[in-house]
């Protein structure tokens, strides 16, 4: 049985960025220790691409990548702020930070991801499936 998907807003600091995302109102949250994301203290939940739309501020948005290239690390340009990306683990879904939302999910557990050892680690994790409707 899948869960009601609730409607959240969010966005940046600044308010350049907004976003609306389709999610559970529990979430399961990831913690990654890549080099990145300890740095940023990037924990996020993720939803498909189908549950995300953007919703002002396309040309706000600026890139980082590293590595792979393959996690597109997307931030505002005023602000500096990570409110989504795009993780390697789900180039079909977004990454959303919960702190980031206006009206917050609950956090039903938070998984630490080893994103240090990503080749291993991706294969003991269901990870890839959080994206998919």
């Amino acid at each position: 049985m899948s869960q009601e998907l609730l409607t959240y807003q969010g966005g940046c600091h600044c308010g350049a960025v907004r976003f609306q995302v389709k999610a559970p109102a529990k979430v399961h949250v990831y913690k990654c220790n890549c080099s990145v994301c300890e740095k940023k203290q990037n924990d996020h939940f993720i939803v498909p691409d189908s549950r995300f739309q953007l919703l002002q501020g396309d040309d706000k948005i600026t890139t980082y990548t590293f590595n792979t290239h393959k996690a597109k690390h997307t931030f505002c340009k005023i602000c500096g702020v990570q409110s989504f990306y795009k993780p390697r683990s789900n180039p079909d879904g977004y990454g959303i930070m919960p702190h980031c939302l206006d009206n917050k999910p609950d956090i039903e557990i938070v998984e630490e991801f080893d994103g240090k050892n990503w080749e291993s680690h991706i294969e003991t994790t269901n990870i890839r499936d959080q994206s998919k409707d």
